[in-house]
């Protein structure tokens, strides 16, 4: 069912109450929706009933009265209103499975919200993913490659041969809005993406590392959205250096509650292990902090034998892409969580799983990372790369237990105010202004 503004579109019963016989009054019909000077709608007790002598349509009124003399039919109650107007044929579309949690808490988000939503993606590769709460999922892309070789890069030849009918089949459907979060294959896309129907990209990394030079390519596959959706005012801006607007839905935070388990003293890097996470930074920091340990939870995509080796018995590591308890025992362990990146990304699932958690961060001023810590008070920002204002500010946390609760106090902040009905809200009032716009 597609968006619609509220208007005469409603069903014979809603538009024409029954009149009463008996003193021929009747409610006065409606061309439109009005509002009170102060732009909130009209409600149903706002309705009144005119008499058979009494003009009864909005083109009979004189043109001397006022707004709030209008004869206006019954609106629906906000609840209502919000349930036709967003009830919304939605596609998300995550060829390569980059980011299921997030996959999954948008597409429950907006199915709570009364929107019909699919999610098209691939078999995920690294574990279990959430089962469809209010949405459905699919899983059309890369069904032999996601399959086979895990990381090797023996895939690539295939699941470059399974992208171009994958890709042909996602640009014919036919949803209100297709929404796609990854672009896998840009090389390929600018070939075979060109979406028929209102469509909404979100940049996670703005430009991906591998094809980042690449900046003409991703210039013309964006500028073939209607809307592009960034999560921070960094990301907005970087989008404007492309000469594509963007809309800033912030990221929310992946919600959890693990009991407090740790010892004051245990710093987390979590996520998984890459060149730009900064973990050898983290293992300096601890080098310049008295006391502290470093817990280290991730799936390892560059070599840690000599991270290993540097870090001691000072560090414990937990490798491999774990289960959530595993995850959240993590959480429950953790003083305060490591962000030391380096500028090749805009936002971090990592980061808003611990503020999620009630875990403060301590984070390189990179990117849009910085804006839910330093916005919400949850932790600490500096400099990026310099590693002793990053001891400084483990030191500062583990040290004084008044700065260590109000950082705590903050990432609670940050789980209350960053929810998924919040984007969801947001990517509605989007979807909905996008397929107002086609209709004109």
């Amino acid at each position: 069912m597609k968006l619609r503004e509220p208007s005469t579109q409603l069903r014979a019963s809603e538009q024409w109450p029954a009149c009463d016989v008996a003193d021929r009054r009747h409610t006065a019909p409606l061309r439109q929706v009005f509002e009170r000077p102060n732009r909130q709608l009209l409600q149903q007790k706002n309705v009144r009933t005119v008499g058979t002598c009494q003009p009864d349509g909005v083109g009979e009124e004189s043109p001397a009265l006022r707004r709030a003399r209008v004869p206006v039919k019954d609106v629906p109650g906000s609840d209502n209103q919000a349930h036709y107007s967003r009830s919304v044929r939605v596609v998300i579309a995550d060829p390569p499975a980059f980011t299921p949690a997030y996959d999954h808490e948008l597409a429950a988000a907006l199915a709570r919200s009364g929107a019909d939503v699919e999610l098209v993606t691939s078999r995920f590769r690294f574990g279990e993913v959430p089962t469809p709460v209010g949405y459905r999922r699919s899983e059309p892309f890369y069904p032999l490659s996601s399959r086979l070789f895990q990381r090797s890069r023996l895939r690539l030849p295939l699941k470059a041969a399974e992208h171009v009918p994958g890709t042909a089949a996602l640009v014919a459907r036919k949803p209100d809005v297709l929404h796609v979060q990854w672009l896998a294959a840009p090389e390929l896309d600018a070939r075979l993406f060109r979406p028929r129907v209102p469509s909404v990209f979100t940049a996670h990394d703005l430009l991906p590392r591998r094809t980042a030079a690449k900046r003409d390519l991703w210039r013309r596959l964006l500028q073939r959205f209607e809307c592009v959706v960034v999560h921070s005012e960094h990301g907005r801006e970087t989008m404007i250096e492309l000469g594509v607007d963007a809309r800033v839905i912030p990221h929310p935070v992946f919600p959890s509650d693990p009991p407090r388990a740790d010892d004051g003293r245990t710093l987390l890097c979590f996520g998984v292990i890459r060149p730009y996470k900064g973990l050898g930074d983290a293992i300096a920091a601890l080098d310049r902090v008295d006391g502290a340990r470093l817990l280290v939870v991730g799936d390892p995509l560059e070599p840690v034998n000599g991270y290993r080796e540097r870090a001691g018995d000072r560090a414990e590591w937990r490798l491999g892409y774990l289960p959530q308890a595993e995850v959240d025992r993590a959480f429950s362990e953790a003083t305060v969580a490591l962000f030391p990146y380096r500028p090749e990304l805009d936002q971090s699932g990592a980061l808003l799983q611990a503020l999620g958690a009630g875990v403060p961060a301590i984070a390189y001023d990179v990117g849009g990372i910085a804006e839910p810590v330093r916005r919400y008070g949850a932790g600490r920002v500096v400099p990026p790369g310099d590693v002793e204002s990053l001891a400084d500010a483990i030191r500062e946390l583990l040290e004084e237990p008044a700065a260590l609760d109000e950082a705590r106090a903050g990432a609670r902040r940050a789980r209350r105010e960053l929810t998924w009905e919040a984007a969801a809200r947001a990517h509605l009032d989007l979807y909905e202004e996008l397929t107002t716009r086609g209709r004109r």
